[in-house]
């Protein structure tokens, strides 16, 4: 096997080169080791513990070819790690084999957030998972989000800020608002970030006194709502298809906790 068909994006060669897995000429690499052209580049697999655990996870399909998936990711549940239970380990039974002559095993190319639901998309095909990891780098993927707030908000905004000291910006628009007797009011906000850190839409919308309804981590202890999960939801991906080349938008329809509290996502799920 290719070491790069087995760590097919850059964090994955990170932790494969911090636990020893990835040689140079006989020697442990490191992070900062060079590469020279006639180098030799040895990869060791680590041993996999058998387990009679079969993993049962039906997952709602949005799109798929022989090149990539774009899948439904439910709340509660890792995208990836090293849990037995998370999307990742879910891919292989929900999505049918790629005929392509470098087909691997399907892998997303992003994360979503633990309660974080929507669209999710994946490579199967080491140069679907190459290319779609350059799409995101270059910021050609447009991601779309719904989440309820809490509180009255303007109409639109632009959040511009740092996140663990770097750059992030995250644009918003309220869709709907409703009087509420525990929060005063909650919104239906759209939400388009240009930049991808960690729990940025989280951060950004908390930061403007306006936290995501059911976020535990950034919401004041007297406005959290337990039981429900957090109210974000990755609505669409739209991108120019790496092979295809033709555009490609596929949208997630809204759960129905936030069908409950506002009257126009009929609109958004038809």
């Amino acid at each position: 096997m290719d070491v790069f068909d087995w760590c097919p994006t850059k964090s994955a060669l990170k932790r494969a080169i911090k636990k020893g897995l990835i040689s140079v000429n006989g020697e442990i690499a490191q992070t900062g080791t060079y590469i020279n052209t006639e180098d030799t580049i040895e990869l060791t697999l680590p041993k996999i513990e058998s387990t009679n655990q079969h993993l049962n996870l039906p997952l709602t399909v949005l799109y798929e070819d022989d090149y990539l998936a774009v899948i439904d990711k439910p709340g509660g549940i890792l995208v990836s790690g090293n849990k037995f239970v998370t999307v990742a380990n879910g891919l292989s039974q929900n999505l049918k084999k790629s005929t392509l002559e470098d087909a691997t095993t399907p892998t997303p190319v992003h994360r979503l957030d633990y309660g974080t639901t929507g669209a999710l998309l994946v490579g199967k095909t080491g140069e679907s998972i190459r290319k779609l990891n350059e799409l995101f780098s270059n910021k050609e993927i447009t991601k779309t989000y719904f989440a309820v707030t809490i509180g009255q908000m303007n109409p639109t905004g632009r959040i511009v800020n740092e996140i663990e000291g770097k750059p992030s910006i995250s644009n918003y628009k309220v869709i709907d608002s409703a009087e509420s007797p525990r929060f005063s009011y909650l919104n239906l906000v759209e939400l388009r970030p240009e930049t991808g850190r960690r729990h940025q839409l989280r951060i950004h919308l908390a930061s403007i006194g306006n936290p995501i309804l059911g976020d535990r981590d950034y919401t004041p202890k007297e406005l959290l709502l337990t039981g429900k999960g957090i109210y974000l939801h990755a609505y669409s991906l739209e991108f120019k298809h790496p092979f295809t080349h033709k555009v490609l938008k596929v949208n997630s329809p809204l759960p129905k906790k936030f069908q409950k509290l506002f009257a126009r996502l009929s609109i958004l799920n038809s």
